[in-house]
């Protein structure tokens, strides 16, 4: 996988991923995002989870972009047609796949850990992760 940059879509795989969100329809964009962060997401499938680690980290800066907070997907690589709105189911299983993505090594971790700029990756996976799940505040009392 070439890689040039840290963003989600800085990487052949995610490009790739990208032309081929052009390519469909709306709907068929919501089952193909979904589609990479099941994969991804479940534990037991090793395989895909280590193949498919750009594509999710994509998919899930997509529907970031749709959170409050998020930051639109501007790069030059990704999307060029724009998102369907993406179900709320989505947003969780996109937590659960970046989660995995670190809890458990893959090779797209390893690499940026290898790399010197394996601090500011993981920045933008913990960004994400933050706008997908933001910290929730308390309201003991409301004055």
């Amino acid at each position: 996988m070439g890689t040039w940059d840290v963003g989600p879509f800085d990487n052949d795989d995610a490009a790739d991923f990208a032309d081929a969100l052009d390519d469909a329809l709306a709907h068929v964009r919501i089952e193909m995002i979904g589609a990479v962060l099941e994969r991804v997401a479940d534990p037991a499938d090793d395989d895909s989870r280590l193949s498919d680690a750009p594509r999710a980290v994509a998919a899930a800066a997509l529907i970031a972009a749709q959170c409050p907070g998020g930051v639109p997907v501007d790069s030059g690589y990704g999307p060029h047609t724009p998102m369907p709105q993406f179900p709320a189911y989505l947003r969780d299983l996109a937590i659960k796949a970046l989660d995995g993505l670190i809890a458990k090594p893959t090779w797209l971790a390893d690499a940026w850990n290898a790399s010197p700029d394996g601090s500011k990756w993981r920045r933008t996976i913990v960004d994400l992760r933050a706008v997908l799940d933001p910290p929730q505040q308390e309201t003991l009392f409301v004055s």
